[in-house]
């Protein structure tokens, strides 16, 4: 998903989402290890997304900061 789907989405549903994508990722790499897996790259974008969601969190996080001092 895109960062801009992901601004669109409330702050509970991206944490739920980020919840189950980091259960998906740990799921996925025990299948990649056990050769399990059938498409790795869901990997590749399974990570991007969680690390879209966390830089999202963290930007709504500094801009709180900002606009309280």
């Amino acid at each position: 998903m895109k960062a801009k789907e992901w601004l669109e989405k409330s702050k509970t549903e991206r944490a739920q989402a980020l919840i189950d994508l980091k259960e998906q990722a740990r799921k996925l790499r025990f299948d990649m290890a056990t050769r399990e897996a059938k498409n790795v790259s869901d990997f590749k974008k399974i990570k991007k997304d969680i690390a879209r969601i966390e830089t999202i969190a963290r930007q709504e996080e500094v801009s709180l900061d900002v606009n309280e001092k």
